[in-house]
């Protein structure tokens, strides 16, 4: 997928959901579409582990640091 297309797929992902409202900050996008490459089963990983982050420091949006946590936890072998 391109950026754009990982920022939509993430966006369509929140609308399942019953939402409408922004989750995920566009640095958070950007650094989840670098590191997922475009895979939307990584991009499904990463934006999970995201959210987990966010709600971890009681945070309203998965911001740049909340996806980096993310990039940590499921890049670790």
């Amino acid at each position: 997928m391109t950026a754009e297309e990982t920022s939509s797929y993430l966006r369509h992902h929140v609308t399942l959901t019953g939402r409408s409202d922004t989750w995920f900050s566009d640095d958070a996008t950007a650094l989840i579409h670098k590191t997922s490459r475009g895979y939307p089963r990584a991009i499904n990983n990463l934006g999970l582990q995201a959210l987990v982050a966010a709600f971890a420091a009681d945070k309203a949006i998965v911001d740049e640091s909340s996806a980096r946590a993310a990039v940590a936890e499921v890049t670790t072998e």
